[in-house]
């Protein structure tokens, strides 16, 4: 699985790095934006599909891998 976060949709409320900090963070003006290379490790896919759940815009999009 890959997250990402798409800017046009993302207003900054910060759930997702509240929910899964191992796999968002914060930029400079408080819109979330993925660390890393964007795969989320098996231990940490709740946290990702909680953080989606959770974004108000809907702005989390999670991407199976096949």
């Amino acid at each position: 699985m890959k997250v990402q976060i798409d800017p046009q949709r993302c207003h900054g409320h910060g759930r997702c790095y509240t929910l899964a900090p191992a796999l968002f963070g914060e930029d400079d003006e408080g819109y979330g934006q993925v660390i890393g290379d964007s795969a989320v490790p098996p231990d940490q896919e709740h946290a990702a599909r909680l953080a989606a759940s959770n974004c108000p815009e809907r702005a989390i999009d999670l991407v199976e891998e096949a």
